[in-house]
């Protein structure tokens, strides 16, 4: 019996047990059954669109900025998601051309001026007039930028939107300059003398110069800068490259290597040349003013400053037309409407100006290059008065030959070869001016 009673005692507390548990999650149940028979409105999930998006120039700080616009982005459009791939800036171009082969290219690309013709001639870039012409904005755009764009495809179309340009810079120590006696190089002259006279072995070198990826690009545009010459090829239908006044120049400006640059120029591409400067090893560096946010970020502003690239022996300054980089979408996107809305996004006139004042370029947006901030930096004021001198002028690079980028890269290890004295610059003058020769006639036999 007493086995009876316990073992009842024990199936009265079970029991009991078993109650309460009932009544907690029966609690739970009616709850949810409430929830559900209130008819309360859930919100549906919002369907998203993802596209891809190419970073053509994927240093930190620019991702960063990628990043931050791209949140913005989706904030104000719920239904796009945005998937970021950054690529080195060295190897953007064969990455993209990878990409063709194998199919399996982005929705939207970062894309240099000087690679519209080469993606337009396979036949990859989707034309932007339709979206274009109905765009709110498309009359706010600089019409020259936006013409010299349409001049890189043969049919006349618009390929790739802009939205910022650039234009090559002499960058040097304004301090070292005064505690030398020296002022703002405004001539070649002034240049080659603040390279001696602010050599410094032991501390540091007049110059660097950009040995490595790029360096046919940035000389070229040193070139032309010094000769004055506005037009690519000459009376006679023959590329410039190798006149004599280039020959002359080139000769100057890569003799400087070793004796007034580090020893490492010779590999050294925009990176490398920027952190020269930036660490307090060269007075000076030719580059352009995007590297206006590496600068600030590790220069006191009394330490650096920008100049135009020196005046041309006809006392004019001259620069290289369409410097300039936007954003393209691919004929196979999937997804060319959303595409379209990230790329208007990203070109304007607000989002322009947020950029360019962070990387120190100057907008295509005609309203953003009013903003107040353009007048506050140094280098920009510089730009602009030269503009407006009267005495600004560009060169016409033929961006429209389908091969123009290839031979502006292939003179990179030649350039090597002169520094190493194991090549002349007229020999390596005429191969790359006969290069250009070449693809022009060729470009015209198929017109």
């Amino acid at each position: 019996m007493r086995g009876y009673r316990s073992t009842t005692g024990a199936g009265r507390y079970f029991i009991l047990l078993l109650a309460v548990l009932g009544m907690l999650f029966g609690a739970g149940c009616s709850s949810v059954d409430l929830a559900a028979t209130n008819n309360a409105p859930v919100e549906p999930p919002v369907k998203k669109t993802t596209i891809v998006f190419w970073n053509e120039n994927a240093a930190a700080d620019r991702t960063a900025y990628y990043k931050e616009l791209i949140a913005q982005f989706e904030q104000e459009n719920p239904d796009i998601h945005v998937e970021y791939v950054g690529l080195p800036k060295k190897s953007a171009r064969l990455k993209i051309n990878t990409a063709i082969a194998t199919h399996d290219l982005p929705d939207v690309c970062g894309l240099q001026s000087a690679w519209i013709a080469e993606f337009y001639h396979q036949d990859v870039l989707l034309n932007l007039d339709p979206w274009f012409q109905a765009w709110s904005e498309h009359d706010d755009m600089m019409p020259a930028v936006i013409e010299g764009n349409r001049r890189m495809a043969a049919d006349g179309g618009l390929y790739q939107l802009p939205n910022t340009m650039s234009m090559e810079t002499l960058w040097y120590r304004p301090d070292w300059f005064a505690a030398a006696g020296l002022g703002e190089p405004q001539t070649w002259e002034d240049f080659f003398t603040a390279a001696a006279r602010l050599n410094a072995p032991g501390s540091h070198y007049g110059f660097s110069i950009r040995g490595g990826d790029g360096a046919g690009m940035q000389l070229m545009r040193a070139m032309f800068a010094y000769s004055g010459y506005r037009d690519f090829f000459g009376s006679d239908g023959r590329c410039r490259i190798d006149d004599p006044l280039h020959i002359a120049f080139v000769k100057r400006y890569l003799g400087l290597y070793r004796k007034y640059t580090p020893t490492a120029d010779i590999t050294n591409g925009y990176q490398e040349m920027i952190e020269e400067f930036d660490q307090g090893k060269a007075a000076m560096i030719q580059h352009n003013i995007g590297s206006y946010g590496s600068h600030t970020r590790a220069l006191r502003p009394e330490s650096y400053a920008g100049a135009m690239l020196p005046l041309s022996r006809e006392g004019t300054y001259v620069q290289e037309a369409n410097n300039v980089d936007g954003y393209s979408i691919f004929k196979s996107s999937q997804h060319p409407e959303e595409a379209w809305r990230f790329l208007k996004f990203l070109c304007s006139a607000r989002v322009q100006s947020w950029w360019n004042e962070r990387i120190g370029q100057m907008p295509v947006s005609e309203q953003a290059n009013h903003e107040k901030w353009v007048g506050k930096r140094q280098h920009l004021q510089v730009v602009q008065q030269a503009m407006d001198s009267g005495r600004f002028y560009f060169y016409q690079p033929p961006m429209y030959l389908p091969d123009y980028r290839q031979i502006v890269d292939s003179a990179d290890n030649d350039i090597e070869q002169v520094m190493l004295g194991k090549l002349s610059v007229e020999d390596f003058l005429h191969g790359w001016a006969e290069r250009f020769n070449q693809a022009e006639q060729a470009y015209r036999a198929a017109q």
